[in-house]
């Protein structure tokens, strides 16, 4: 399925991964990969791709989406060589790629062939203090381990937290689309959280990723998009990528 918003057409495919495409201007992706949700798509058609974060970092779903001359604007604690999986190291895309190393509090003005796409990075991550924290305040998303995004496309801006609880500071954003973060399972917002910071923030337009990929992720999505319109904010749900 294909949410529309104003001249911006988003697309879930899984997992964290999200299609941003105004009517004019650069095709965004976010985290592209993992879990096989990009299994057999190779559209090559992004001209500019974000990660977030270790967790998020795929560089054969980078490659699935980007174009020949594809920016990449990678958090700067992304590390392949610490990362439990067998990936490439960022150098090899910086020879096929324009790689951007951004931290926790950037703005980028990425030039595309498709046009220009505003990119400012944010910090995100579970709080030692907060509800995905054990009895030590440890947390899979400690602070400094990723980022969120939030992208510029024409009077359009989308943002995407990547892997962290409904931060306060989020609130503080102008946020056309929300791109809400609904798995828990102890790993970021649970839907209730996402649902509140909605209010909060006051978007234009939800839609609920990164729910469902697997079993800690599990959501009720219709409970969340409910919870939303009940407070009504425009929600858009995509339930079959949720299934991937």
């Amino acid at each position: 399925m294909t949410v529309r918003y104003d001249d911006v057409s988003v697309e879930w495919l899984g997992y964290a991964t999200a299609r941003l495409e105004p009517a004019e201007g650069p095709i965004v992706y976010t985290d592209p990969g993992r879990y096989g949700v990009l299994d057999d798509y190779w559209a090559r058609d992004g001209d500019l791709v974000v990660v977030t974060h270790d967790h998020h970092y795929d560089p054969d779903g980078i490659r699935s989406v980007a174009t020949e001359d594809a920016t990449l604007v990678i958090y700067e604690a992304v590390d392949p060589s610490g990362i439990d999986r067998d990936v490439e190291p960022i150098e090899s895309l910086v020879a096929d790629y324009d790689v951007v190393r951004v931290d926790d509090e950037a703005r980028v003005d990425v030039e595309t062939p498709a046009g220009e796409v505003a990119v400012w990075s944010v910090a995100a991550h579970n709080d030692p203090e907060g509800p995905n924290a054990d009895a030590d305040g440890l947390v899979t998303h400690p602070p400094g381990f990723g980022c969120g995004f939030l992208l510029g496309l024409g009077d359009c801006t989308v943002f995407w937290p990547g892997d962290s609880d409904a931060l306060d500071g989020f609130t503080e954003l102008d946020v056309s689309i929300f791109l809400a973060n609904i798995g828990g399972g102890g790993l970021v917002s649970d839907r209730h959280a996402a649902a509140e910071l909605a209010e909060a923030m006051d978007p234009d337009l939800v839609v609920p990723i990164h729910y469902d990929t697997f079993e800690t992720l599990a959501a009720d999505g219709e409970a969340f998009a409910g919870d939303v319109a009940a407070r009504s904010i425009p929600v858009a749900l995509d339930a079959r990528s949720a299934n991937q």
